[in-house]
């Protein structure tokens, strides 16, 4: 296979880091790209909870039908400070609508992985302890994935206590979930088809055929934009696509570049050239001139 061409496109950004990991369960070829590099996960460190939160449902520490109370106060991991969550900062707000009320795992797991939910997230959290998800993603064999806390805890950002994620990490977690070794069979299934529902397809998604179904979870912050799947091309075993990028100041440039990668990734490994419907990445929009002084 020539891989080159995914290599072209990342050196479209210069001034950009972009990380790329590629397994392919039909051949068990690999390609890599800057795979180990260390990156801010944003909220692709959710697919670690839901993981967890799996894993302490077959250990019977859990149920995924259990209910929980919805309450919007949580404990920064620096100082112990509580702090809340904020609906116009969370990509998802019917939850907030439900405080005082209660729901169970199994909702709070598809609003965190469909709708990327920071409020279902920090819920979970609170449940399973990030430090038991960081122990899982080493059992699992993934130990650069790394889970101090939950989204939104403010006073452990500016202290630096965050999350960590590579490529090669991600690829390595969603390889055994493919291969139904994530708790059970059965379990890796049920999280498979809830990543299945994503509601957020502008990157891997985009660069593909409708007709290839892809269960993904996204990541996005300031300057930010990462994508991990499971794609499922029609008529073969599945393979798995990470990337990672940093430094990408216009966010529908990383939407673009992602989409570019599997699109070739895709081309690549099918043997075949399924055409851009898309544009090509597109220029940066003009930004307002600097103030003097």
């Amino acid at each position: 296979m020539v891989w080159n061409s995914i290599e072209i496109l990342i050196q479209q950004f210069p001034k950009a880091t972009v990380a790329v990991a590629i397994y392919d369960c039909q051949t068990d070829a690999e390609h890599l790209i800057r795979a180990h590099e260390q990156f801010h996960p944003a909220s692709i460190f959710k697919i670690g909870v839901m993981m967890e939160v799996y894993h302490q449902a077959d250990q019977d520490l859990l149920s995924l039908d259990e209910h929980i109370p919805i309450a919007n106060e949580f404990r920064s991991i620096a100082d112990g400070t509580p702090f809340s969550m904020f609906a116009e900062d969370d990509s998802e707000i019917t939850l907030y609508q439900r405080i005082g009320k209660t729901e169970n795992l199994r909702e709070l797991v598809r609003l965190m992985i469909t709708q990327s939910s920071n409020f279902a997230t920090n819920l979970l959290i609170q449940k399973v302890s990030a430090e038991r998800v960081t122990t899982f993603m080493r059992e699992l064999g993934a130990p650069d994935i790394v889970v101090l806390r939950g989204p939104e805890d403010n006073r452990a950002f500016a202290l630096g206590m965050n999350n960590v994620a590579t490529a090669y990490g991600l690829m390595h977690l969603l390889r055994r979930l493919a291969n139904g070794q994530v708790v059970s069979s059965i379990a890796s299934q049920e999280m498979i088809e809830m990543m299945l529902g994503q509601t957020f397809n502008e990157g891997i998604p985009t660069g593909l055929p409708e007709e290839v179904r892809v269960a993904h979870k996204t990541g996005w912050n300031p300057q930010l934009y990462h994508d991990a799947a499971i794609v499922f091309p029609v008529g073969r075993k599945p393979y798995i696509l990470v990337v990672m990028t940093r430094g990408i100041e216009d966010d529908q440039q990383a939407h673009e570049l992602v989409a570019a990668i599997s699109r070739q990734c895709y081309n690549n490994i099918m043997g075949i050239q399924f055409p851009n419907p898309h544009s090509p990445i597109s220029p940066p929009p003009p930004q307002p001139a600097a103030p003097c002084g």
